[in-house]
């Protein structure tokens, strides 16, 4: 399985951009994916994950209220809505999805949030 982010751009505070993590197979099987981001000079940090049946998410703290995770298994595919963006918000964004001890990364797509 691959993935391919797409989505990220450029877009004023208060803006609101919506990822895609295509997978090239299927993703039915993964137990866990995730959106990471990393700003220039920090580390790569969990921003959401959602588990196989899109039932579990869990969010970072700076992100609740405003980004929502979601899969749909029919199209092999996660997104990520994020809403009321802010500056810090700007990051690369990369997906990732874990089945037991196999984990694969996507290449990234980049989010600019100007103020």
């Amino acid at each position: 399985v691959q993935l391919v982010e797409s989505g990220g751009g450029l877009v004023q505070a208060g803006g609101s951009l919506r990822l895609s993590c295509a997978a090239s197979g299927s993703i039915f099987s993964i137990n866990v994916m995730g959106w990471y981001r990393q700003a220039p000079g920090k580390q790569r940090e969990l921003v959401a994950s959602i588990g196989s049946g899109g039932g579990s998410t869990n969010y970072a703290d700076s992100v609740k209220g405003r980004f929502t995770i979601s899969r749909d298994s029919a199209k092999n595919t996660m997104y990520l809505e994020m809403n009321s963006l802010k500056p810090e918000d700007t990051a690369v964004y990369y997906c990732k999805a874990v089945r037991g001890s196999w984990y694969r990364w996507g290449q990234g797509t980049q989010v600019t949030v100007s103020s």
